[in-house]
């Protein structure tokens, strides 16, 4: 199974994210897509690059299914298996909670991590992985 992370290509945090996250797929389960690029329009998803609150999409390729935010965050949990499910424990706080926290975190990435670097190229492994 796998499963497309849609995130925003100019935040300097999704990019980094993406870097650690492309590393940590040992099962080979992720695929990135920017959300301003070609993957995204097509799956129309493109408006959540444009909204302030940072929204990170996560499509689960064998039946459709779209997470965003918190939701996203932990479903990337359980596609990466192994240790990482012991976050998918944050599913017993209040949905309200994981998504204040979510969107907290959101608003200020900008200012505390700054735009992705456009001069850094993925390495290898994340080429593989990165659609348009």
């Amino acid at each position: 199974m796998k499963w497309i992370v849609f995130f925003d290509g100019r935040c300097g945090l999704c990019s980094r994210s993406i870097r650690f996250l492309a590393h940590a797929d040992h099962r080979d389960r992720l695929l990135f897509a920017p959300l301003q690029g070609e993957t995204s329009a097509a799956r129309q998803l493109t408006h959540h690059a444009a909204l302030d609150d940072g929204s990170m999409v996560v499509c689960r390729e064998s039946d459709g299914m779209t997470f965003l935010r918190s939701d996203a965050a932990l479903e990337m949990a359980r596609a990466l298996g192994g240790f990482w499910r012991i976050l998918l424990l944050a599913q017993v706080l209040p949905r309200s909670w994981r998504e204040a926290f979510y969107r907290y975190i959101a608003r200020n990435r900008i200012r505390w991590f700054g735009h992705a670097d456009a001069c850094a190229l993925p390495d290898e492994q994340l080429r593989a992985k990165l659609l348009p």
